[in-house]
């Protein structure tokens, strides 16, 4: 088995002492790692690695692997799902930083985990993602998001407005901060804090949120992910941020922009003892009481 393992730049002492345990666990299955060349530098600084190892620096030069081993928190996982792409190969989540929706696999369970994993105890979930267009291409081959696409404002207080349109039919102009595009995986995310719903992965939905909107009689709004979303801007200013998960570009507001469902779809690998309902108790603190 040929399994990348994608990270980071910099990771805590408990952080490293997990990444070292990891790697001596698939190197005793014979498993041939990779490194993202971030995480093959950290690794090398602190000594853990040595300089024979097989290492790569974008999405161009990813070798042909079976899995991908995320390790960090999300926006690990965000990360590593902008090097895979279109390439669909199955991510599996390892929670070496702080929250931990995707991540799901805690240190203390690692070692369990990976026997789980290694005896083909789980699932393939498809998650769609979020892809944006406009007539420059301002994304250019990155143009897709698995947790959300936002427009907001960039260089005034002053609010901006949305015009928004589904099929072609007008929908509303908002006048707010900006306007959240999320997936069901990224319902947990940003558009928790505009008041969103949670939605659960498998259902084919996108959720449309305000940011501070002026009315507060605006809600967020659940749409089919067969939509096709296009958005046109007002404001005081001349360009607006527009967001890909971590990725950002400021735009005229005269581009009109517009948002439908990627054609394809990032692999995330389910352990069969893993609960998303139960995820959802332990990273919300549901059920329990806060003055204990």
């Amino acid at each position: 088995m040929k399994v990348g393992l994608f990270g980071n730049s910099s990771y805590t002492k408990e952080a490293l002492l997990l990444i070292q345990e990891i790697i001596a666990d698939l190197q005793s299955r014979n498993v041939h790692l990779f490194y993202t060349k971030e995480l093959f530098d950290c690794l090398l600084k602190k000594a853990i690695l040595t300089d024979n190892e097989s290492w790569f620096e974008n999405a161009d030069s990813l070798p042909e692997i079976d899995f991908a081993f995320s390790i960090g928190g999300d926006g690990t996982i965000l990360r590593t799902a902008t090097y895979i792409g279109k390439k669909e190969i199955p991510i599996l989540g390892i929670n070496a930083g702080r929250l931990g929706f995707m991540a799901t696999i805690q240190s203390n369970e690692v070692k369990s985990a990976l026997d789980e994993f290694f005896n083909k105890e789980y699932s393939i979930e498809s998650r769609i993602l979020v892809r944006y267009s406009d007539e420059d291409s301002i994304f250019e081959n990155t143009n897709y998001g698995l947790n959300d696409f936002s427009i907001t404002k960039k260089d005034t207080a002053s609010m901006i407005v949305i015009h928004t349109f589904i099929d072609g039919d007008f929908l509303n102009s908002y006048w707010a901060d900006g306007l959240l595009i999320s997936t069901p995986t990224g319902s947990t995310g940003y558009n928790l804090s505009c008041g969103g719903p949670l939605v659960m992965p498998q259902t084919n939905n996108f959720i449309i949120a305000p940011i501070n909107p002026h009315n507060l009689n605006v809600r967020p709004m659940i749409v089919p992910d067969t939509s096709k979303l296009s958005f046109e801007v007002e404001g005081r200013a001349k360009k607006v941020l527009l967001t890909l998960d971590s990725r950002s570009k400021a735009v005229s507001t005269q581009t009109k922009f517009f948002v439908d469902k990627a054609d394809f779809s990032v692999k995330l690998v389910k352990l069969d003892s893993n609960s998303y309902f139960n995820t959802l108790r332990n990273k919300l603190n549901w059920g329990k009481d806060a003055r204990n």
